[in-house]
């Protein structure tokens, strides 16, 4: 009989494995066709030469010491490396793999929560809606959420590592999980939370706090040993966690993707949170008008809109503070959703949205607990007490995974995923920005520059539609409207290498050669190793006599230099070298 039964869990562990690949498929797979989108894909990928000349050693080292587009995630940096090393720059294959991650993940996520409280169909419900729910649906289908992808797969290893270490309290199994757990830093800083969830798994479902309940000098002594015992495994961890909060705040900052505590006020933020929080919980229940960028809306709401999202987390607190000695997963996954969302929250801002559905993507799983233990815990005395459940939490997964291929579909492409923002969001600029950019690349420039302008209309002083209509009024040959658009984008931003640029190109059409040579050498001050800006200024010294004290040897070094950077493989580059040297046949060049 025995037996029977525990061939028949394992018949049914098994059968909750195949169903949750088999939905994740059916409702993500359709990834593996997606394009990169316009959204920050070029700096991480496609226009990444670090990235694009795959895994080699150089590359490795500079992923540790070099930081890239304001983040320090080594890890990440490596695996694009590895993809653009065995499929080249193919998003269908960076695609499947994020897939291929995410669905690693609610494996491990059903295994480790099945082996920490022996509960099958709720841990069953955690992974698939995990898997399943919509505001996840952006971490999978954004290839630079590679960074999600990796440390969360990262964390669950580590949570599964810490299961095994809490059974046998090995010293290879907490050793194992330390490292697990600096990997998972290194791939992405959002784990500086996951001490803190340890903690709460502890409290439960692990039960380390449990100790004799007799008072008196043994039991309370077994009790400090307990409790000091849980501290000091954990200092390794928080001690991690500082070091990698503490790089991650001064890349950013060296970055400037952190604004100046001045330019958001502390009330602001601090009433953004509580709004997010809210949001969060909403969206988790009923996940529409969904997008890649939520402008900032703090101003749309009033105290008093903000004053009842704060009473009601206040409320679900007091709530789960009250029934939580009972009921214990109440308060660990109550505080598994806040705590966790505490470094995106936007107490600390980093780059310009108002939240994201990316930052769900662990948070969640506090709330998926909560539901799932409490529902059936709520209707314990009813008669049909696992018919309904089974039957709501079928109906809820569906639903949830049509929904979430109905979202995924909006990142098939730039256009696709922009325009729906549009509809979705008020004023989102950087969706009419992104617009821009896929209009400025299939040629329809008329398109892209009413996209830029709308975004202009709605951010006076935004940095990239400045930028963007700079370059693209160059295009259109009206260089006075482009060169009074690069201007004022510099005044936004002194040191942009690439509005220097584009003024640049605006300004050298127009005779202004001296002015043109004097931005480059700019933007090569700023970035040294930018071979496109270099060729040009080469060019231009070479062959304009209208420039005084033009040096030949000068635009021969630099030449030189944008072809060794290219690897000789640029035809313009090597182009403009031979122009130069024929032009100027000094054996001494």
């Amino acid at each position: 009989m025995f037996l029977n039964t525990l061939n028949q869990k394992s018949q049914l562990t098994l059968f909750v494995y195949l169903a949750l690949i088999v939905t994740t498929l059916g409702a993500l797979g359709q990834v593996r066709n997606f394009e990169f989108v316009n959204y920050d894909d070029s700096k991480y990928v496609y226009e990444n030469p670090q990235v694009l000349n795959g895994l080699t050693p150089d590359g490795i080292i500079s992923a540790f010491t070099t930081p890239n587009n304001g983040n320090w995630l080594p890890l990440t940096w490596i695996s694009f490396m590895l993809d653009c090393r065995l499929f080249g720059a193919n998003p269908g294959w960076m695609h499947l793999v994020n897939l291929l991650m995410h669905i690693l993940s609610t494996l491990l996520l059903f295994a480790v929560l099945k082996k920490m409280t022996d509960s099958l169909w709720p841990s069953a419900f955690v992974a698939a809606a995990f898997a399943l729910h919509p505001m996840h649906v952006e971490s999978v289908a954004w290839v630079i959420e590679r960074k999600d992808m990796l440390s969360t797969l990262f964390w669950m290893l580590t949570l599964t590592t810490y299961v095994c270490y809490v059974k046998n309290r090995s010293l290879p199994s907490y050793l194992l999980t330390i490292l697990l757990f600096v990997l998972g830093l290194l791939a992405k800083p959002m784990l500086v939370t996951l001490p803190f969830v340890l903690l709460l798994l502890d409290y439960w479902p692990l039960e380390r706090f449990a100790a004799p309940q007799a008072v008196n000098p043994t039991a309370i002594a077994d009790r400090r040993r307990i409790l000091y015992r849980i501290i000091i495994e954990k200092i390794p961890f928080f001690a991690l966690a500082a070091v990698s909060g503490v790089i991650t705040f001064i890349v950013q900052k060296g970055s400037r993707s952190v604004p100046d505590i001045n330019t958001i006020s502390l009330q602001s933020r601090i009433a953004n949170a509580f709004l997010s929080y809210t949001r969060y919980i909403g969206k988790m229940f009923w996940p529409q008008n969904l997008a890649a960028f939520y402008p900032r809306d703090i101003d749309r709401f009033s105290f008093w809109q903000i004053a009842m999202c704060a009473m009601l987390l206040l409320g679900i607190l007091v709530f789960v503070i009250r029934f939580g000695r009972k009921q214990k997963y109440l308060p660990v996954g109550w505080f598994w959703f806040l705590g966790t969302l505490i470094p995106v929250i936007g107490l600390v801002q980093a780059g310009q949205q108002s939240y994201a559905d990316r930052y769900t993507y662990i948070p969640y799983i506090g709330l998926f607990i909560m539901i799932a233990w409490g529902l059936p815990e709520l209707l314990s005395k009813w008669r049909y007490r696992k018919l309904t459940i089974g039957i709501s939490m079928a109906i809820v997964l569906a639903a949830l995974g049509i929904c979430t291929y109905r979202q995924a579909g909006y990142w098939k492409n730039s256009f696709t995923l922009f325009s729906h923002a549009l509809k979705a969001t008020q004023n989102n600029y950087i969706a009419h920005i992104n617009l821009g950019n896929y209009f400025s690349c299939h040629n329809d420039v008329p398109s892209a520059i009413e996209h830029c302008e709308k975004a202009l209309q709605i951010a006076p002083n935004n940095l990239y539609a400045l930028n963007n209509l700079g370059y693209l009024m160059t295009g259109e040959g009206d260089f006075k409207k482009a060169i009074e658009y690069l201007q004022q984008a510099i005044e936004v931003k002194t040191d942009c290498a690439e509005a220097r640029y584009n003024l640049a190109n605006a300004l050298a059409p127009q005779g202004r050669f001296d002015e043109a040579i004097d931005q480059l050498h700019t933007v090569l001050r700023l970035k040294p190793d930018w071979p496109v800006p270099m060729n040009d200024l080469a060019f231009l010294i070479a062959t304009h006599p209208e420039i005084k004290g033009r040096d030949v040897n000068e635009a021969v070094c630099l030449a030189r230099r944008a072809c060794e950077l290219t690897d000789y493989r640029n035809a313009a580059f090597l182009d403009t070298l031979a122009l130069i040297l024929a032009t100027n046949p000094d054996p001494n060049i």
